[in-house]
Order: C-alpha cells, then structure tokens, then sequence
C-alpha cells in the first residue's frame, strides 16, 4: 500500500495484517488521512473512490463528494458575498466522506467501522507527532485558522502553528468516531447493518444535529435535512485503452475523464522516440493537457444536472479529430474546446459558452492548492483499492462538538450562469480530487493517484507513462522531474489563469526549459521537489504477483509492501 502519510500506510498495512482485504485496509488509511494529515484532508471532506474486485473484474466509483445544501444559490453568493465563493460556511457542501469510506466497506469490506476506524479514532484521542510537511503547511497558514475561534483553538498552540514533532490532539474528533463505533455496537445484526447503522449516526443522529447547529447559529447553509437526504452513488468506473493498458476513472462529477481524454489525444504518439523529458515530448504532453482541460472547463459538471456529451468525450475518433491541434509551436492560451457529439476539433462559436466569469490571472500567476492525499491498496488476492481524500483544514472553521471542518468543496463552483459547474441547490461542484488504477490483460496493474488540484491529472499523466512508455519502477517514475500547465482556469475560486504558462522543477535541465520557451511556452521554475506537483503514490502487481509501491518525496509519503 502507499498512501500520503505514514500513519496512514501503517493503519491499512495494520488492517492486511489482521486479514482484511484491500478495502478494508484502503478505508481504514484513507480514514487516518482525515486525523494525521488535518491540514490537506478532512474525516468530515470528500473521498472519491475506485474499488476493484478480482474475483469479478468489475471495477466501480463511488462519488464522494456532496451537493450544495438546498439555502446555496449562485443568485445569493453573487447578492450576500460581492460576487464571491468566500472561505468559511458559505462554501460549504453536504460531507461525503463518511458515507463514501461505510458504503466501500459495507459493500466490499470484511471488517467492522470500529476495526478499521480503530486507527484514526486512537490518532485523534491520543494525539500524533506533526510531520514537516503538516508544520509547513500549518505555519504559513496559521493567520487563516484565526479567523475562526474554533480552528485557533484547535490547530493553533500558544497562538502560534504546531512545529515538527509536535503531538496534536483532536478529542472531539475522536469522540465523533467513538459515536459512529457505539452506534454499530448497539445495531445487532449483520456485519453490513453495523456499518449502516455508524454511516447514519453521523448523518442523521448527534453528529449531524450538532452540525446543523453549528450551521444556524454561525449563518451557515447546511441543514440537518441536507444531511439526512445525502447518499454518495456507486456505479462502474469509466475506462479507457492507452496501448496495451486500460485506466479506469470516476466519472464528470470530478476532473477524472480528463486523464482518460489525455491518454486518448497521445494513443498511437510515439512518444518515447521523443526522448523522456525532452523539449519535444514535454511540449506534447503540455499541449494535450490544454486540449483536455479546455473539453473540462467546457463541459464537465454534475451528470444530473448537466447533459454532458460522454460517449463522445472519451472516443477515440474525437480524440483523433483534437490531436490535429497540437502544432510545433505551443497555443498561447487555453485552446478552444472541440464538439465531441459531431466529433469535430473545435466547437462552432455559436454553440460555445463564454469563458468562466471570475477568471483571471494571479499577479505572480502562482496558484497553490491547499488540499487532498491519496490512499492506494492491493490485497493478495488482487483487489485494489484507490482513493483521494480531501478539504483542507484552513478554508472553514472546525465545527465545534464535532472536531474538524466540514466540507468546503464549495469552492470548486462558479457564479456564472453559462458554466457547467455553475453552483446550484442540491448540485455537485466539480471536484479535482480523483484516483485512477491502470491494467493489463484484464488484471490490475497499478492504482494511483495524487493531491494538486489542477495539477493531478497531469503528474498521474507523467508517472503513468514513466512506468508503461519508459519502463521505470514506481518509485522512479514518481520521483522523475515534473512540469505543469496552467493555461486554464483553475478549479478553486476565483479559478485563475496563467495563460501559456508551464511550470518545472529545476531538475529538469536549463536547455531543457530553454527549448520549451523556444516551442511558444511562458515557463516558470519550481524548485527541484516541488510539494506543488503533487505527492503521486502508486502500487504496481508484478509479473509474479510481487507488489511493488512508491511514494512521493514531495510531501512525505510512504509505501509498505508485505
């Protein structure tokens, strides 16, 4: 297993150890990602998630990420906040997270909620040291938990960030995954009652009043109706063929297909006669990236609320039509989006919506993304596991009585009313937390996954290909340099814009970047580890069922193979 870090690659090796099988181990780490990695991920966030199953092939999503209470309108943020998705209440969505990590271990686990809740509920009681990452982290956005009584109170100590080594204690957070454990307890019945029975409790028992409380007496949207009418949704992950590979994603309530539509755009590019990391091959895997992003930004949204043209986004002969855009010299901005329904590489003007309202560039056109890690698991007997839990700890106040805050995903919606993802009552923002798992011969070969915001899909794109293209092991592939584009509007609020612009890790050569400017690239320079170009994580099978993990160096993760 291998997930963003170590406490939650020992919490899941912890579970395949006592005999649970993937699912239950990629529950309980991605759960103790929520208590030890508080600043990127919340037990009360989101939690995209890709199960697969030997034993039938089948591979599934599970949506993790809720809907905006029924009180959100895009009329009331543009009226109340200036035309603003600001940070605290109002960015709120119902938390999908619980109910995402119960309904994977009610359907396809063996073990109990309190069996592998046992982890992250003794984490939270007792405490744990803070690693370098968390204390960077926490430290330069230590002014933003002052902002709420609750978060200082919580995350700061003696006024000021936690510090390296430094024991964090969240007793109500515990107390909270006490409440759903007693609740399984008390439930009888079946192993699957019990773990309905702690899913409920916090969507419909004191969990949920408590956060509906909160809610109205700070002016906040979420109701308890919201929360007792929530469910994530399970159905088979989209997929699609790269070479002698399939990847499998969830679906457009998240930027998943993207990754899939960018393997469609470089299927049958002889990339490795460009040479790994040359100014030719970076150029087309940047120049795919925009074409892919630009499909995102055009059309991708919640399914039930958005008719999105899906069949045609992930065919191989529309992403034919798009791979005649990509030229010798890169598009200076983000290209326009292609009509997959007539399969033609551009949209006509007049069926084309307007760019998002509020975008914009930065005036460094630096943009961070506070948010998500990943939890990536294979049992011996080849079921796998891969997920992206998410929400910062810095964008909402700690919910008092509960202990950690409650998903801010809002953020990741648009006020303009011709956007996809424009915000709406009951409606799904787009969400850019989103696993993948790769195979071959119909047998999983890898999951993996990443934080970054914008920046997921594309250095999964890069560490897929190190390892199918280039044939490196995991752990290369994941520490190999990395470059990132940032032509098009990013997923959080205010959805910025560095238009032509690509980042790099100094690592890669100066020639290197020199000739990407030469190509038409605006190129900035990262430093040589950057934590903003992700924290890839990955476990491949082997060709004798050996299991071979990496992780990222970025931000601290950690891989254990048994």
């Amino acid at each position: 297993m291998a997930a963003g870090h170590p406490l939650a690659s020992a919490a899941a090796a912890r579970v395949l150890a006592a005999g649970g099988n993937a699912i239950d181990a990629g529950v309980a780490g991605g759960m103790t990602l929520g208590v030890v990695h508080c600043d990127m991920v919340s037990v009360a966030g989101v939690a995209p998630i890709l199960v697969h199953i030997a034993r039938t092939g089948q591979t599934w999503q599970v949506s993790g990420v809720g809907p905006y209470p029924r009180a959100t309108t895009a009329a009331l943020l543009r009226e109340r906040h200036a035309g603003q998705i600001p940070p605290g209440l109002p960015r709120t969505v119902v938390p999908a997270a619980p109910d995402a990590w119960c309904t994977a271990l009610e359907r396809w686990g063996t073990m109990s909620f309190a069996e592998v809740a046992l982890a992250a509920t003794e984490h939270a009681e007792r405490g744990f040291a803070v690693s370098p990452f968390s204390a960077y982290q926490m430290g330069a956005n230590a002014d933003k938990y002052r902002r709420w009584p609750s978060s200082a109170a919580l995350y700061l100590r003696d006024g000021r960030a936690y510090r390296t080594g430094e024991v964090l204690v969240q007793r109500e957070l515990g107390e909270t995954l006490r409440r759903m454990m007693r609740a399984e307890a008390q439930a009888g019945g079946s192993r699957e009652a019990g773990v309905r029975a702690a899913r409920d409790e916090f969507y419909r028992g004191e969990t949920a009043k408590r956060i509906a409380e909160f809610h109205r007496a700070e002016g906040g949207p979420l109701t308890a109706a919201d929360l007792a009418e929530f469910s994530v949704e399970v159905g088979p992950a989209l997929r699609t063929a790269y070479d002698r590979y399939e990847v499998a994603a969830c679906g457009f309530w998240c930027q998943g297909p993207s990754l899939l539509q960018m393997l469609n755009l470089l299927d049958g590019v002889d990339l490795k006669a460009l040479g790994h990391n040359s100014p030719a091959y970076l150029h087309r895997i940047i120049e795919t990236i925009k074409l892919a992003f630009a499909d995102r930004d055009a059309y991708y949204g919640d399914p039930h609320f958005v008719k999105i043209p899906a069949e045609g986004l992930l065919s191989k002969a529309y992403a034919a039509a798009r791979q005649q855009l990509v030229k010798e010299r890169a598009w200076p901005d983000m290209p326009p989006a292609g009509d997959p329904d007539r399969f033609d590489a551009i949209r006509r003007r007049e069926a084309a919506l307007p760019l998002a309202g509020g975008s914009h560039p930065l005036p460094d056109g630096t943009i961070d993304a506070l948010d998500t890690s990943y939890c990536g698991v294979v049992d011996e007997a080849g079921n796998g596991f891969s997920a992206t839990p998410s929400d910062p700890n810095v964008d909402s106040p700690v919910v008092s009585g509960v202990g950690c805050v409650v998903s801010p995903r809002g953020s990741q919606g648009w006020l303009d009313p011709e956007h996809p993802s424009v915000v709406a009552p009951g409606k799904r923002p787009r969400l850019t937390p989103a696993p993948a798992m790769a195979f071959t011969d119909g047998r999983l070969l890898m999951p993996f996954g990443t934080p970054g915001g914008d920046v997921q899909q594309q250095a999964m794109l890069q560490v897929f290909l190190n390892v199918t293209v280039f044939g490196m092991d995991p752990q290369q592939a994941i520490e190999a340099p990395r470059v990132a584009s940032r032509s098009h509007p990013d997923s959080f609020w205010p959805h910025a814009m560095a238009p032509g612009k690509l980042e790099a890790e100094q690592r890669i050569p100066r020639e290197t970047r020199d000739g990407l400017v030469a190509l038409g690239h605006t190129v900035g320079e990262w430093p040589d580890w950057e934590w903003r170009a992700g924290a890839v994580c990955a476990v491949k099978v082997g060709s004798e069922n050996t299991r071979w993990a990496g992780a990222d160096p970025r931000r601290g993760a950690h891989a254990i193979a048994r």
